[in-house]
C-alpha cells in the first residue's frame, strides 16, 4: 500500500467522515516562520493543526521527542482524529515535515496513515479550494498501540555502536555528517555516531516530491545501505531521520526504525562517541 495520496484522491474525499486532515507544517528556527499562525491565514478545507513541538514529551529538553501513548491520545483526539480514520498529512514545503507526523502516528499505532503527494504546494498550484481560520472540531477517540519497533533509544544506539545489529544512516548534509559544518543547535558535538552512513536528505525528493522508487534504490546501493538488513535512521532532532525512513520503506526495507534523539541528543550527551 502506498504512503500516498493524490491531490485527485484528496479533493474526492475531503469531506468523507473517513478521512482526517492534518497539516503538519514545521521550520527550523532560523526560518522565523510561524506555521500555526500560517495555518489560520490559510490551510486545505477541513484540515487541523499537529504542533510537533506541542505534541511531545515535556519531561525533556530535547526537541519534539515522542510523548507518551496516553499524552498522544489525549492531545490527537483533542483535535478529532480518530485511529479509525484515514490520516492524510501535508505540509506547506512539499515533503518536510509531514514524514515526521506519519511517522508518529504509525509509532502510536494508527492502521491507516497517508501523505498527501506534493503537499500543499502542489494542492496551491492546481488552485483548489483553501480556507482561513480556527476548524471547528468535534473530539474523537483514538487508541494509541505504541510499536517500539518503530523507535531507537540512546541506550540502544549505544548498544548498536558496539553490536553493528542495525545499519544507522543519518540524513543530515555531508558537512555536518563529517564535522566540518557547524551545527545548528549550540552546543553539540560534531561529526557523526560511529559506522553510520550518510544519506544527505536533499538526495532523496525533487519538487518537495519523493524520487521514483528505482533512483532511491541507487541511491541507497550507492551509499553502502543493504536494504535486506535492520536500518535506524538518525538526523538533527528526528524531523528528516522520518523523511530517510519513508524513503527507505518506499525503496524496499522493512526494519526501518527512527533515533527519536538522533544528533541533538547524541551530540549533546557528553560519553557518546563520535567519528568525524
Amino acid at each position: 500500500m502506498s504512503p500516498f495520496v493524490t491531490t485527485d484522491w484528496l479533493a474526492a474525499n475531503l469531506h468523507s467522515s473517513s478521512v482526517a486532515l492534518v497539516d503538519a507544517s514545521w521550520y527550523m528556527p532560523a526560518a522565523e516562520r510561524d506555521p500555526a499562525a500560517d495555518f489560520l491565514v490559510s490551510h486545505l478545507p477541513g484540515a487541523v493543526f499537529f504542533d510537533i513541538d506541542a505534541i511531545a514529551d515535556k519531561t525533556t529538553d530535547l526537541p519534539h521527542m515522542l510523548p507518551t501513548p496516553e499524552e498522544f491520545e489525549r492531545m490527537v483526539g483533542a483535535l478529532g482524529i480518530s485511529d479509525r480514520q484515514t490520516i492524510v498529512i501535508y505540509d506547506e514545503i512539499g515533503l518536510q515535515s509531514a514524514p515526521r507526523v506519519w511517522w508518529t502516528f504509525r509509532a502510536m499505532g494508527a492502521p491507516d496513515v497517508r501523505i498527501l503527494e506534493g503537499g500543499a504546494p502542489k494542492w496551491r498550484a492546481e488552485q483548489r479550494p483553501l480556507e482561513s481560520g480556527a476548524p471547528s472540531i468535534e473530539t474523537a477517540n483514538f487508541s494509541a498501540h505504541f510499536d517500539t519497533d518503530f523507535v531507537r533509544s540512546l541506550d540502544q544506539m549505544l548498544d548498536n555502536v558496539q553490536t553493528n545489529a542495525r545499519q544507522v544512516v543519518d540524513a543530515r548534509s555531508a558537512g555536518r555528517f563529517a564535522g566540518t559544518e557547524p551545527e545548528p543547535r549550540a552546543g553539540l558535538k560534531s561529526g557523526h555516531i560511529p559506522g553510520s552512513l550518510n544519506v544527505p536528505v536533499g538526495l532523496l525528493t525533487q519538487d518537495g516530491i519523493l524520487k521514483p522508487d528505482d533512483e532511491l534504490k541507487a541511491l541507497f546501493a550507492q551509499s553502502g545501505i543493504n536494504l535486506e538488513k535492520p536500518i535506524t535512521t538518525s538526523c538533527g532532532s528526528g524531523i528528516t531521520a522520518s523523511t530517510l525512513a519513508l524513503a527507505l520503506e518506499v525503496a524496499g526495507a522493512r526494519d526501518v526504525a527512527v533515533y527519536d534523539g538522533s544528533w541533538t541528543e547524541w551530540g549533546g550527551a557528553p560519553s557518546t562517541p563520535v567519528e568525524r
